[in-house]
């Protein structure tokens, strides 16, 4: 992948941020800060962090351990509420949105894969794709569909195996697919190919490009794995909390 750096790219992302609701921006925040006290310390997360993606895109955060990456990507899908700033997801404001209406709204429009998994320990891996699409209202085959979910992930074989008895990777995998049920417009994934070895690693990465580019989601990812950068359409640098650049592909 070629790219280049955003001349302005806190100006942009400002006007991302005002676009209408039909517009192609997917994610926008603008001004975004986190932090909280540690004793009698205030200690900032993420200082003044704006950004937008595209609709269909993928964009990587990547950045050091500690630049507060998985925060942002936290804020962003409405698990965590910013000190300041204010957050769009496809064109509704989740800033202040009712905690019972965001609930909602990140049910039925943002798969989320999160770094330590969060699998059911006493449901199956198709259980524990089956029970978000039956949260989702999904009443027509759920069984079904969480397996041929687990079969683009290459798992199919691994269906009634417990979390005890899957290695991380295979957790890995189940998270991913659960993170597909109800074909969400929006996935946000923490670390998507840490646990992979390089066979799978390289099926997740084709599988999240597909959805882009074919189904047209938007696809946010934190990643240290050079190889997901080959399928991304930008990428964002954080440091310390801050935004240190947005690469665009050329």
């Amino acid at each position: 992948m070629t790219a280049q750096l955003r001349d302005n790219p806190t100006q942009a992302q400002q006007e991302d941020f005002t676009a209408s609701p039909d517009s192609k921006i997917a994610i926008a925040a603008a001004n975004v800060s986190m932090s909280y006290m540690v004793g009698d310390q205030r200690r900032t997360v993420l200082d003044d962090v704006s950004l937008s993606v595209a609709a269909g895109d993928i964009q990587l955060l990547m950045g050091p351990s500690g630049s507060g990456k998985t925060t942002l990507l936290s804020v962003l899908g409405g698990i965590l509420t910013p000190t300041a700033g204010r957050v769009k997801i496809l064109g509704e404001e989740i800033t202040q949105m009712p905690r019972s209406q965001l609930s909602s709204f990140r049910l039925q429009n943002i798969g989320f894969v999160f770094q330590g998994f969060n699998l059911f320990p006493a449901l199956t891996a198709a259980e524990n794709v089956e029970v978000v699409l039956k949260m989702q209202g999904d009443s027509s085959h759920p069984r079904r569909t969480a397996r041929e979910l687990l079969e683009q992930v290459e798992l199919l074989h691994r269906a009634d195996a417990y979390p005890r008895n899957l290695s991380g990777g295979q957790k890995q995998r189940v998270a991913i697919a659960r993170a597909l049920a109800g074909h969400p417009p929006v996935i946000m994934a923490d670390e998507p190919t840490a646990s992979l070895d390089s066979k799978s690693g390289y099926a997740v990465i084709s599988l999240l490009r597909r959805l882009a580019k074919e189904e047209g989601t938007t696809v946010l990812i934190v990643t240290h794995d050079p190889r997901i950068q080959d399928v991304a359409d930008s990428i964002a640098y954080l440091e310390d909390g801050r935004l240190q650049g947005a690469l665009l592909a050329g």
